[in-house]
C-alpha cells in the first residue's frame, strides 16, 4: 500500500546544521534507508513556505495569494512516497524521520484510482 510521509516542522525552531556538501547527514541517512529497503517511490525537500503560491478559484475568477493559505505553527517541509504492506509499517518509518523530536511526520494512505478513469 501507498503511503505518503509528510513532515511539518516550526520554521522559527532553524534548520539543522548542514555537512559541508550542503546535506544535511540525518536525511541522507534515512532517504539512504529507505532506498535500500525498497519502500521508496519518490520524496523532496520543498522551499520554504513564503515562496509558496495559494490558487482558488472564486465563481470563475482565478485568485492567487503569496505565502500558504492559512497560518499554521507547523509547516510543510518536505514529503516521502513510500510503498509498504501497511500503516503499521509506514509509522515505523515515520518514527525514523530526524526531525520526530522537534517536528512531526503525518502519515497518510494514498488514494488508490483507476489511472484508465
Amino acid at each position: 500500500m501507498k503511503y505518503m510521509l509528510l513532515i511539518y516542522a516550526d520554521p522559527s525552531a532553524g534548520a539543522p546544521p548542514e555537512s559541508p556538501n550542503g546535506a544535511y547527514p540525518d536525511w541522507v541517512t534515512a532517504t539512504n534507508s529507505l532506498r535500500e529497503d525498497g519502500v521508496l517511490l519518490g520524496g523532496d525537500g520543498l522551499e520554504p513556505v513564503v515562496s509558496a503560491t495559494t490558487v482558488r478559484n472564486r465563481g470563475g475568477e482565478r485568485l492567487l495569494s503569496d505565502g500558504p493559505f492559512a497560518e499554521t505553527k507547523e509547516h510543510l517541509l518536505g514529503y516521502y512516497a513510500i510503498d509498504v504492506p501497511d500503516i503499521d509499517t509506514a509509522i515505523g518509518y515515520a518514527e525514523r524521520m530526524p526531525i520526530i523530536a522537534s517536528g512531526s511526520v503525518e502519515v497518510r494512505p494514498v488514494m488508490e484510482t483507476d489511472a484508465s478513469a
